[in-house]
């Protein structure tokens, strides 16, 4: 499974960006799909998920209400649409994918390089 990450880059507090994540290999459409990142000097943290159908979608408290994550099963892309971002959003964003769902705690098995975002005050 290889996963592909864009739409990465620096904007002003308050602005909005759009990451996308493109997956290739096995059956990607039955797998589910999440969000990670990572910020300078802290551990990785869980942002979103979502299932294989969409029918189960979980946030982080943290973004809940400004981040939204969606998937198109026929494009093998999960997206993750982040607005109002704020400075403590500024991380390196990953896309990931597991056959289980995905949960906070759930370290799952294939990932993408990640991609940076970074936003100023």
């Amino acid at each position: 499974v290889q996963l592909v990450e864009s739409g990465g880059g620096q904007v002003q507090a308050g602005d909005s960006l759009r990451l996308s994540c493109k997956a290739s290999g096995v059956t990607i459409d039955a797998y589910n799909r999440g969000w990670f990142r990572q910020a300078p000097g802290k551990e990785r943290e869980f942002v979103a998920s979502i299932t294989w159908d969409s029918g189960t979608i979980h946030y982080a408290d943290s973004v809940k209400g400004r981040f939204t994550i969606s998937r198109d099963n026929g494009e093998n892309t999960v997206d993750l649409q982040m607005t109002n971002l704020e400075p403590e959003d500024t991380a390196v964003y990953y896309c990931a994918t597991d056959s289980s769902v995905i949960i906070p705690s759930t370290i799952p098995r294939y990932w993408g390089q990640g991609t940076q975002v970074t936003v100023s005050s």
